[in-house]
């Protein structure tokens, strides 16, 4: 049995096209595929995880001995976001997508938002992050109302500058909208967009972002190790995902460069549990603003921590390396997520080398092991591959 699991999302991270990919108008989307003709890509250790022997992935090169086990993982859920791809991760599935707005927020919803916060509101559309401040930012700042905006995906935004609104008055703003979006308006996602400058020209977004998530509506992994007396710590915006329901410890984090520094200094810590740890670069700074090179370098970034962390490892650790959904950076029809399988790579000293797991149904495949891997029964979506990788 393992004693402390460290389960890395790297956020967006697809691997091709699910066979429903049509549906969600993501035909013939590749994320991994996207970025691995760039020069910034290194690949050389995710090769030794199996990235490349991995079910449909044709680009890189086959090893013919890779250390780590590996399955090309399909979503079972209703969705291809961050919320649902984590929660199917956790074992918990989502038959229902969460509602978006593509034409904005129905007047019911802002005005109660009004009448709650006593704040006016701007733009109320799908939106680009960085587009949205210059064009609304100024008028804002002159008349202190909100810019509230959405995306394709299932988020309340809320953009506000820190010289009009500081930032913990936007936090309590954001938790008041979260507990009124509930039912058929529950969105995915509440999140506080703060940004500073003084005018369109300068108007930059400050890393004090802070998601405000709906609430698991089941138990999930983090519930089920937690009762089972394991630690439970989240890094980066894994809190966020789960409305801290089943996080024992949370560390927060800027960006990857800080995600992999905190998973390499738990590396040398005593808990026993799990590190459920989200980069969520790839994500919110390449995928969704079509940056091939930025993607790539993010990877090649990653490729190059895995040995000395894997080096760090002992005996009963266990590395797992997966994504929640894609993002492909060359896809230039939306700038939207995209409906993609994702890689489940394992790796520990004292596993099996090399299984090939093929191609599972359900994320939730990666919570069962986790829990068969620290010996905690559980009862979530999916199977567990325990079985087929343990020595």
């Amino acid at each position: 049995m393992a004693k402390r699991i460290f389960l890395i999302v790297l956020d967006s991270f697809g691997i091709g096209a699910e066979p429903d990919a049509p549906a969600f108008g993501d035909a013939g989307t590749n994320t991994l595929g996207a970025i691995a003709g760039h020069p910034n890509f290194k690949w050389d250790q995710l090769a030794r995880l199996g990235m490349f022997n991995l079910d449909g992935v044709t680009c890189g090169t086959k090893l013919d001995a890779p250390v780590g086990c590996y399955a090309r993982l399909r979503e079972a859920s209703a969705g291809k976001d961050t919320t649902i791809g984590h929660w199917e991760i956790a074992g918990l599935l989502s038959p229902e997508p969460l509602p978006t707005f593509p034409n904005g927020f129905p007047k019911e919803v802002l005005d109660e938002f009004t009448a709650r916060t006593g704040y006016q509101v701007l733009c109320n559309k799908p939106y680009s992050g960085t587009e949205v401040i210059k064009d609304y930012g100024e008028e804002h700042m002159k008349t202190g109302a909100l810019i509230v905006y959405t995306s394709a995906d299932s988020v309340f935004q809320i953009a506000a500058n820190e010289a009009i609104i500081p930032v913990e008055k936007l936090y309590e703003i954001c938790a008041e909208a979260r507990r009124m979006l509930v039912g058929k308006y529950g969105v995915g996602r509440v999140i506080a967009r703060p940004f500073v400058g003084d005018c369109a020209a300068n108007f930059t977004r400050t890393p004090r972002r802070h998601d405000f998530s709906l609430v698991p509506p089941a138990d999930t992994m983090l519930d089920v190790l937690q009762q089972a007396g394991k630690s439970t710590i989240g890094v980066g915006k894994i809190h966020d995902i789960f409305a801290g329901k089943g996080v024992s410890e949370t560390i927060r984090t800027s960006g990857n460069t800080e995600g992999l520094k905190v998973t390499m200094e738990l590396a040398d810590r005593d808990f026993d549990g799990l590190a459920f740890v989200n980069l969520v670069d790839f994500d919110m700074l390449y995928g969704h603003r079509r940056d091939v090179a930025g993607y790539a370098a993010a990877a090649a970034e990653f490729n190059d921590w895995l040995p000395t962390f894997m080096d760090k490892m002992r005996p009963d650790d266990i590395l797992m390396v997966t994504a929640d959904h894609g993002c492909d950076p060359s896809y230039t029809k939306t700038t939207d997520h995209t409906r993609e399988y994702v890689p489940f790579l394992i790796y520990g000293k004292n596993l099996r080398h090399g299984v090939d797991l093929g191609t599972r149904y359900c994320f939730g495949t990666i919570a069962n092991t986790v829990c068969d891997a620290l010996d905690v029964k559980a009862c979530l979506a999916g199977c567990s591959v325990w079985n087929e990788i343990k020595a």
